[in-house]
């Protein structure tokens, strides 16, 4: 291959734009430099998106950057910029929810066409071949027809520019309006992810399968507030997924670490590359999952992904690195593939039958390379159950069996160590390490192991030092002694975050300190005057729009981090207008919550944490942030507050229909020492809330019952002086229907007030946890 002079990317820091830096595409970084020679010139700009690790990345710069001919088509007609998607959140953000509205889907490498003087894209895609293939144009012809357009339909263009500029706006600035929220949109997210949940191999959804951590630590929190039953259901749906991750391929059995994402529905086969941030959220949620749900094999799996980003990611400093590649010698995974033969030569006759059998490789070869179809095929190592499971299913001690498991693994370790690595992107980003400091707390806090606290701290003390402006502020990049980029709202957030799990781990530390003052700078630069956040600041003038998402995926999204550490500092005595700006923010994206409450999951999360706290949620109450109506009362207690009434339906669903009511059973148990006053209370009802079922969150449902008469309260008066109760356990039906237009979400709740001999208590609404199906 001909080795070109280097372009200007060879000045930056960046691992993945230095890959490019010998293209002979004429590659500019991303900024005014790149601006002004496309308006100078009166050229589009031709963006590339991408990140270090990424194979398909890799796949197109081989096919088409370093191909002189397609390099020579791109430098005629286009300024060509460079962007790595890590360093630039704000960029990636803003450009792939352009390629999201154009294509319905997204990626990387992902490929645009800017018009120059405002940066709007009016051409999105992702992986574009050099030849066309598979029904996709290959690349000399696109830039021929983008070229060809520019010169003949400028107005064309640039109103097609304007159009996707304006969806790209909604969706990041504006999204739907507020509204109320209520226990209704968390049961509905915990409910839309027990849907998901697939029985068969654990996760959620088919095929490609994320590990979806996001989802995963909603549940656990959700299960501290749901009825027994959804409990459950709950704690399947957690351990069947744990388990299946745990076992597949997607978890490296010898290292530790979990790559990105399985190709197949039973995580036999990854996508090869790790990210700091799939780790260390991923540690975080094995480690509190152990503690919810008291099963140590989980706590070994979070040991082992701390221990993989202590041995593999951890740089001189103290600081993590970002990402591990996907491929070596261009093939991807070849570094985590076995035969039985390379077992046999590394571990000898027995233990290579051990393994084996252990790994499935005796089974045959699970993976072949689909870019490499002449290579041999191999094994994926993956488990058929969790080794505690397996050693009770072949007989042996758990001792026994470990130990021996545990050698082998070490000894295949070491051998693979001999093997070409994957290249390691050694920059250190400060969100991903604040998520790596607040796993490595959590973990160490948790599982006991110091080394883990004092991994984190020494991770904090490096960003806290390393990664500043003179005015206090955040950078969000450093490598190889340089730190360059002003932080973004996540990069404050997510270090927050860690340092709020050292304060934990380490109360007598200077962490709450540090929280403070940064998130006192996030407010100052990210706030909006509504209680939004924005995700970048409002220096950043290279974007055509100034985003603020709140879509929880991979990485939960900035502003709902914002929101659990602005609940974390609120609950740590900040005062009520820290807990303020979080209802406000809360409430900022509450349309979201209504809209999507799984993308939202991480929010949901927060907003049970509302629930559950008595005077958050009389604030948020106050601000217009939940409506007291719709907030069920099994839904807004905690682990150690009481209802003294419960009531259980004959069915979880049932279907509306026009001219054929629904019927629902109920049986409502109130608790000994309380009645509640009755649906007809009397004329002696003095202020009190009779007891009704009724519908809330919609309209579109009437509900209607054949209450039972109450009885005569207290004993021994005249009725004159008496108010009709229940107590006990009773009986009734009520009988649903369509009234009406439908609107919103109704739900099927019970409105009551129950007192004991000597008080009442609030009057409290219980949604019942039954789905209804409009007509």
């Amino acid at each position: 291959m001909t080795q070109h002079p280097p372009n200007r990317l060879a000045a930056s820091t960046s691992p993945y734009l230095l890959q490019h830096a010998r293209n002979p595409v004429e590659w500019y970084p991303w900024g005014e430099e790149a601006f002004e020679a496309a308006r100078r010139r009166g050229v589009p700009i031709f963006l590339s998106i991408g990140y270090s690790t990424c194979y398909w990345c890799h796949v197109m710069e081989r096919e088409s950057f370093e191909d002189p001919a397609i390099a020579a088509l791109l430098n005629e007609h286009f300024v060509c910029v460079k962007v790595d998607r890590e360093e630039r959140p704000d960029v990636d953000d803003v450009y792939m929810q352009a390629t999201l509205a154009v294509r319905g889907q997204g990626g990387w490498p992902m490929t645009l066409f800017l018009e120059p003087a405002s940066l709007k894209p009016f051409w999105c895609a992702t992986y574009i071949p050099p030849a066309p293939r598979h029904q996709m144009p290959g690349l000399p012809r696109v830039v021929e027809g983008i070229s060809n357009a520019w010169t003949h339909q400028r107005e064309s263009v640039l109103a097609q520019a304007d159009a996707i500029a304006e969806a790209v706006g909604h969706e990041l600035t504006q999204g739907p309006p507020p509204t109320a929220l209520g226990s209704a949109h968390a049961a509905d997210a915990v409910a839309a992810l027990l849907r998901l949940f697939d029985r068969t191999h654990g996760g959620f959804g088919s095929a490609p399968k994320f590990p979806q951590p996001v989802y995963l630590d909603l549940l656990l929190g959700a299960r501290r507030h749901a009825a027994p039953e959804t409990v459950s259901a709950i704690d399947a749906a957690l351990r069947h997924t744990l388990d299946r991750m745990a076992c597949g391929g997607i978890h490296d059995h010898l290292a530790g670490g979990f790559h990105r994402y399985s190709v197949d529905a039973h995580w036999t086969v990854p996508h090869f590359e790790k990210m700091l941030y799939d780790n260390a959220l991923l540690a975080a949620t094995y480690a509190r999952a152990s503690a919810e749900l008291g099963e140590p094999a989980y706590a070994r799996v979070a040991s082992g992904v701390c221990e993989y980003l202590l041995r593999e990611m951890r740089l001189p400093g103290g600081a993590f690195a970002s990402a591990q590649d996907a491929e070596v010698h261009h093939r991807e995974g070849l570094n985590y593939l076995w035969t039985t033969d390379q077992l046999v030569s590394t571990l000898g006759p027995d233990d290579a039958r051990f393994a084996a059998d252990l790994f499935g490789v005796s089974r045959g070869p699970n993976f072949q390379d689909p870019h490499h179809p002449d290579d041999p095929p191999a094994s994926v190592l993956r488990l058929d159950d969790r080794p505690d499971r397996l050693a009770q299913r072949l007989g042996f001690p758990a001792d026994t069996f470990l130990d021996r498991f545990d050698r082998v693994r070490r000894t295949l370790y070491d051998a693979r160590l001999t093997r070409d690595q994957p290249a390691r992107d050694d920059k250190v980003l400060t969100a991903w390490n604040g998520l790596a400091i607040d796993a490595l707390a959590q973990a160490g806090a948790l599982l006991r192991r110091p080394d883990l606290v004092a991994a984190a701290a020494a991770a904090a003390r490096f960003v806290l030092t390393a990664l500043r402006t003179p005015s206090g502020g955040l950078l969000r990049v450093w490598r190889d002694g340089r730190a360059h980029t002003d932080a973004f709202l996540e990069d404050y957030v997510f270090l927050a975050l860690g340092l709020l799990a050292l304060d934990d781990a380490e109360p007598s530390g200077p962490w709450l300190g540090h929280t403070r003052d940064l998130m006192a700078k996030a407010r100052d630069l990210f706030r909006d005057a509504d209680g939004s956040w924005f995700d970048a600041g409002a220096q950043a003038r290279d974007l055509f729009v100034r985003p603020r998402s709140a879509h929880d995926g991979a990485l939960p999204a900035a502003s709902t981090v914002t929101l659990h550490v602005l609940l974390d500092l609120a609950a740590r005595g900040a005062g009520t207008g820290v807990a303020d700006d979080a209802l406000r923010l809360l409430r900022s994206i509450s349309g979201r919550i209504h809209a999507s409450p799984t993308g939202s999951a991480n929010a949901v999360r927060a907003l049970l944490r509302v629930f559950a706290d008595p005077g958050l949620r009389e604030r948020a109450i106050h601000l217009g942030v939940v409506d007291p109506g719709a907030v069920a009362a099994r839904a807004t207690t905690g682990p150690g507050d009481f209802t003294p009434v419960e009531i259980l339906a004959d069915v979880d669903r049932v279907a509306l229909a026009p001219g054929e009511p629904a019927r629902v059973q109920l049986k409502v148990r109130v608790a000994p020492g309380y009645h509640v006053i009755a649906a007809d209370p009397g004329p002696n009802q003095q202020g009190l809330i009779p007891f009704r079922v009724t519908s809330q969150g919609g309209r579109g449902l009437g509900v209607y019952a054949d209450y039972p008469p109450g009885t005569p309260y207290p004993p021994g008066v005249t009725s004159s002086e008496q108010v009709l109760v229940y107590a006990g356990e009773f009986d009734l039906e009520a009988v649903l229907e369509p009234d009406g237009e439908w609107d919103g979400r109704p739900l099927l709740a019970v409105v009551f007030q129950a007192c004991t001999d000597s008080e009442c208590l609030a009057p409290s609404v219980l949604e019942l946890d039954i789905a209804i199906d409009r007509p």
